[in-house]
């Protein structure tokens, strides 16, 4: 299944939604004015796409159908398409690169997110790219996520460097690091310990481990990915700007998209924060990840 097939399928419960939602709004030959933006407003509120969005959608709608470049319904979805494909230029996409040693990957995310199962998604995705990953088990103090983490790095065929349960997360990360160094491994995938955004003291810990990866390898961490649940919608944003507060997140995972009918979420992170979308998960098996496309996105979401 090609990837077009797969994100469609994916964002069956969004694209159930947006298609039908902009249908009605939206029937052939409508010629624009601003009641229709009002309701092209009104439409994407309720696809959670949120409302500064929403906002700044419509007003580029707008700002077309003034200059001439636009003039009826038909027109609205192919240049809504052009204008969210233009927040992800080609340098965001990709992951960033070590220059020399493991490029260090932290992922953080709320329990219940998805957190560790996306880091053993994106272990298993990067191995089949060919690169040589190790894992650091850093997320001690949930009961179990431990084990959790060396199964799937069992299944993965990856290194993993933990610890017992409870020891210090900051320990593990500067063993891990040490390890990565030593086994020159191409990346290293930090789980941090999950957290909610409201957690200061588990916060703070995060930025900890941050510190030490600092410190052990030149130019780390090169990525801080945040887990988010795509099922959370708009609480989303709300999480990804207090995990900012305390780390530089540089991307997202956006996990959980296939049991989403939220999926328009992923337009609002990218507007609002100014922090890409780079994987996106789509299923429950190991291989239900894949690099954030944004032109294949729009044309699955807006899909009939």
């Amino acid at each position: 299944m090609g990837l077009f097939d797969k994100l469609k399928s994916a964002l069956g419960k969004t694209r159930d939604k947006v298609v039908s939602s902009f249908k009605t709004v939206l029937p052939f030959g409508r010629k624009i004015d601003e009641d229709l933006l009002d309701d092209v407003y009104d439409t994407m509120i309720q696809d959670d796409f949120g409302p500064a969005t929403a906002d700044r959608l419509v007003d580029a709608v707008r700002t077309a159908w003034k200059a001439g470049d636009i003039a009826e319904s038909q027109d609205i979805i192919t240049h809504l398409k052009q204008h969210i494909v233009a927040q992800w230029p080609p340098a965001h996409r990709d992951l960033a690169k070590a220059d020399t040693g493991p490029t260090v990957i932290l992922v953080a995310g709320i329990n219940g997110s998805g957190k560790t199962t996306s880091v053993a998604k994106l272990a298993n995705y990067l191995k089949k790219q060919g690169k040589k990953v190790a894992l650091a088990a850093c997320d001690t103090y949930r009961a179990a996520a431990v084990l959790q983490l060396t199964e799937w790095s069992r299944r993965c065929g990856v290194d993993i460097i933990k610890h017992d349960q409870g020891a210090d997360p900051g320990a593990v990360a500067y063993d891990a690091c040490e390890a990565a160094v030593a086994r020159k491994a191409d990346i290293l995938l930090v789980d941090t310990a999950g957290r909610l955004h409201t957690q200061d003291n588990l916060m703070r810990e995060l930025n900890k481990i941050q510190r030490v990866v600092e410190k052990k390898i030149p130019g780390a961490p090169h990525e801080v990915l945040l887990v988010l649940d795509a099922t959370s919608g708009q609480n989303a944003i709300t999480q990804a700007r207090s995990f900012s507060e305390h780390v530089t997140v540089s991307g997202i995972i956006l996990a959980k998209l296939d049991g989403s009918a939220k999926g328009g979420i992923i337009v609002g992170i990218r507007d609002q924060l100014d922090v890409p979308v780079k994987f996106v998960g789509l299923g429950e098996q190991i291989d239900d990840i894949e690099p954030f496309d944004p032109e294949t996105f729009v044309e699955a979401l807006f899909a009939e």
